[in-house]
């Protein structure tokens, strides 16, 4: 970067603003979607809605971020990370605190995918940006870092509802948390006036950001494998994770009959183990590479899974495990912002890495379904069994077909003979 580094980050001036950007729009992110989460029995009492419609809610969140993410990151290669960036973090703030208001389940749903759609995108846009912004050899742990804003944001949103409870009548508790969902607006102001364009888009000739809509470009022939690929180790990776997360806590207390899941010792652990697995994976990222890194966290979480439905757990050794369950199921997404980046070009570099990583989010939002099935004519261990460890075995399968990437400079396009420029 040419700028000397300072603080324990080893962040250069020109680094600093760009990380700081995305750290607190990812964690804000985080805070903002698991609102819902923590409220959705508040919700459900208020409008009177079937357990069927409240999960609605939540799969229209899903869908619509899946979509926000790849229009907002081909709108990056358009008009830039930044202004791009501004426009997803506004956009999921106000329709988050808009949701605090509505009457109806109509318009709650309405809001909720309004609110997906800046969810989606700004994970796409930020990590774009923040690895344009650092240098090679510190980008994954300076993106690990970032992705582990979101257990902060998550934490935060657990206390959040802890002192929204102890001083707010019960009924306006859900409406009181989502108007706090507005404080991501005010980093809008912050992004766009401090935070400077990446050089690597702001020396790209004009001429390649608007002469093809970039999100056609990862389709062409010469890109056409790494999207391919790259799409399949997000749709494994977020399979796997939606089966521990969605059907793993009603296993356990209905198979099981554990009695801590729930409990605050049990999400604590969870959380703080998201935090330092998505930490720690930026680490290994950068040391042992991108792919290899993919292959430790995949047949770790998948042999979790195995351990939760074929071992004997009791209450205690269950609290202990939360921790690495947290840890590997949560750490393997660290690995996607270094890894996309590389792969694609600074011209299509936004459309690539919001097409890959939200089509995999798209398609596992059918991972609880898939299981769900199967547990009517196998039951729920065997169909977590097969479906969880199955989908880190996509992930293992992409990445036979995928290039180490670790240290490498991001390039700014691809000849027609697929060498990267």
């Amino acid at each position: 970067m040419g700028q000397p580094e300072v603080g324990i980050l080893r962040l250069s001036k020109q680094e600093r603003p760009a990380f700081w950007a995305t750290f607190f729009g990812w964690g804000l992110d985080g805070f903002d979607y698991m609102i819902y989460t923590l409220i959705i029995v508040m919700i459900m009492k208020a409008f009177h809605l079937s357990p069927a419609q409240g999960g609605m809610i939540g799969t229209v969140t899903l869908f619509a971020s899946a979509l926000g993410g790849i229009i907002a990151g081909t709108l990056s290669d358009r008009i830039g990370r930044v202004k791009t960036l501004g426009i997803a973090i506004l956009f999921y703030a106000v329709f988050t605190a808009l949701s605090g208001i509505t009457t109806s389940y109509g318009e709650l749903l309405v809001f909720r995918a309004l609110e997906g759609l800046g969810f989606g995108g700004e994970w796409a846009v930020g990590a774009v940006l923040i690895a344009e912004s650092v240098a090679s050899s510190r980008r994954g742990r300076i993106l690990g870092l970032v992705q582990g804003a979101w257990a902060l944001g998550w934490g935060g949103a657990v206390i959040l509802e802890i002192i929204v409870i102890s001083i707010a009548p019960a009924h306006l508790v859900w409406r009181i948390m989502f108007w706090i969902g507005i404080l991501p607006a005010l980093l809008v102001v912050y992004v766009l006036k401090k935070v400077p364009e990446p050089d690597k888009w702001s020396h790209l000739p004009e001429q390649a950001k608007v002469q093809t809509l970039s999100f056609w470009r990862i389709f062409h022939p010469n890109l056409l494998r790494r999207t391919t690929f790259a799409a399949l180790l997000a749709v494994g990776a977020q399979s796997g994770y939606y089966s521990i997360f969605t059907w793993l806590p009603t296993y356990l207390k209905t198979v099981k009959h554990l009695t801590v899941i729930g409990s605050g010792g049990y999400l604590f652990l969870i959380i703080f183990g998201s935090f330092v697995g998505y930490v720690f994976s930026g680490y290994i990222n950068d040391i042992l590479g991108r792919k290899l890194t993919f292959v430790i966290y995949s047949v770790f979480s998948g042999l979790v899974i195995l351990l939760y439905t074929h071992f004997h757990i009791s209450n205690g050794l269950m609290l202990a495990l939360s921790f690495p369950l947290g840890f590997f199921a949560s750490g393997i997404f660290s690995g996607f912002g270094p890894f996309l980046a590389e792969l694609f070009p600074t011209e299509a570099r936004g459309a690539g890495q919001g097409f890959t990583y939200n089509f995999g989010r798209g398609a596992a939002a059918f991972a609880p379904t898939i299981i769900g099935l199967m547990a009517q004519h196998y039951g729920l261990a065997t169909g977590m069994s097969i479906f969880g460890p199955s989908a880190y075995v996509l992930c293992l399968i992409a990445l036979i077909f995928l290039p180490e990437t670790k240290g490498k400079e991001l390039e700014d396009y691809v000849d027609a003979s697929g060498v990267m420029h």
